[in-house]
């Protein structure tokens, strides 16, 4: 495994932001690690790039220790955090080659990488500018690109498109399918459902400091009882005989939004023949609806089956303070040889 994490643990005085997690990557593959804020993503991500030391367990990266060999682990690996480590005044040029020096690459080398860099990621017209002109799309690429320099063979990327709009985010993902196609292993942090289900090839999920679930994105949907019934009333004072005429359609209570009259009933397994059973139902309680339809249970359902609560959360839940090393707005340190 190209990264191997095992029973890693951190705490901050009475806090604790890891409390024993385990996990572990294959070289060339995405591990997506899920959670809200707080939940320990970004405590893990600095660990496993030497930026903080573990109160306990072990973690290597290629086979390095990220304590007692945390040099050669700089080494090898790449880190875009959830604030660019960009200097604002100097040129797209200037910060890439800044980034290829202290990798020591050496003066003719960085320059090289730069100017490739900056035509694969779609920069080369910007490059004499200074960073603080870019859009917030363009300074999320010019930081991969500064996390790129290097070569590594492994790659963090701590929520990389928070920020970016639907257009950003696209770009985002077809450029880490491309690093991925080219034997990058990576390790993405999200909150994004979205983006686990459409990047990882794994995906553990990390609630409190604890790994909750982990498995392919579609071993988790499974694990919360296949297809899901979902319809809403067109008239919200019928959402009581909704929910009574289907109750017993589903292997657990209907999931009910009753500000937008939504109901959803985790039917298990196939689930047509129920569909069929639902509009029956439906039509006998006299309830008329919108919508009525049967999909497969997305990612957004298994967090709320696994957690009781959404992904994203209000920062000051439980660890937001561990967790929050790296602020919104504030520089992230990368690690460096």
């Amino acid at each position: 495994m190209i990264i191997d994490v095992q029973g890693l643990r951190k705490s901050y005085g009475t806090v604790e932001a890891l409390r024993g997690v385990d996990f572990s990557v294959p070289e060339g593959k995405v591990l997506g690690v899920l959670g809200p804020n707080g939940a320990g993503k970004t405590t893990a991500v600095r660990i496993l790039t030497t930026l903080l030391e573990p109160s306990g367990g072990r973690a290597t990266v290629c086979g390095f220790d990220v304590v007692r060999q945390a040099a050669a682990v700089r080494r090898v690996i790449g880190l875009a955090g959830q604030a660019t480590a960009i200097t604002p005044d100097l040129t797209g040029f200037e910060n890439l080659e800044m980034a290829g020096r202290l990798y020591h690459l050496g003066k003719k080398t960085s320059r090289v990488r730069t100017t490739q860099l900056l035509e694969r990621f779609d920069l080369t017209d910007a490059a004499k500018r200074p960073a603080k002109t870019y859009s917030g799309g363009m300074l999320r690429r010019l930081d991969l690109a500064a996390s790129l320099i290097g070569r590594p063979r492994v790659l963090f990327l701590d929520e990389p498109t928070t920020g970016l709009d639907p257009v950003g985010r696209l770009g985002m993902w077809a450029i880490i399918r491309e690093l991925v196609t080219q034997g990058t292993t990576l390790l993405l942090t999200t909150q994004y459902l979205d983006e686990a289900d459409e990047l990882a090839d794994e995906i553990v999920v990390i609630d409190h400091g604890l790994v909750i679930a982990s498995g392919t994105s579609e071993e988790l949907k499974d694990r919360i009882g296949g297809d899901v019934i979902e319809f809403a009333v067109t008239d919200r004072s019928t959402l009581k005989a909704a929910i009574e005429a289907v109750a017993a359609l589903g292997e657990a209570e209907p999931t009910v939004d009753s500000q937008a009259g939504r109901v959803q009933v985790h039917a298990g397994g196939e689930g047509s023949e129920l569909l069929v059973e639902a509009v029956r139902c439906l039509d006998a309680a006299g309830v008329a609806t919108t919508g009525l339809g049967l999909r497969r249970p997305s990612l957004d359902d298994v967090f709320l089956s696994l957690t009781g609560h959404a992904a994203e959360q209000e920062e000051g839940t439980y660890g937001a303070s561990a967790d929050g090393q790296t602020r919104p707005g504030r520089r992230a340190r990368r690690g460096r040889s």
